[in-house]
């Protein structure tokens, strides 16, 4: 098992962007824009499946996109957001 030092200097496996499509359903999309194909398709499903009904106004969705970015992070990937507004920090 590796510690979290050694996870930190490992380089990301990818770069992955999720979008914002509108208020309509399917709201959201994720693009992988490099990295092992595979894997960003296993992180895609689990992301859609944490998002697919939430707008980014839903309560909800800050909680779950925190733990789509812990995802993110345990896979190595570059995560980006495009909400389609600009975010405060």
């Amino acid at each position: 098992m590796q510690d979290a030092d050694e996870l930190e200097q490992q380089p990301p496996q990818g770069h992955v962007k999720i979008v914002y499509l509108g208020p309509t359903s399917p709201h959201w999309d994720v693009h992988g824009v490099f990295g092992d194909r595979q894997v960003i398709d296993e992180f895609r499903q689990r992301a859609l499946a944490r998002l697919q009904l939430l707008p980014p106004h839903d309560p909800q969705f800050r909680r779950n996109r925190e733990r789509v970015a812990r995802d993110a992070e345990r896979e190595r990937l570059i995560l980006e957001w495009d909400l389609g507004y600009e975010e405060a920090e």
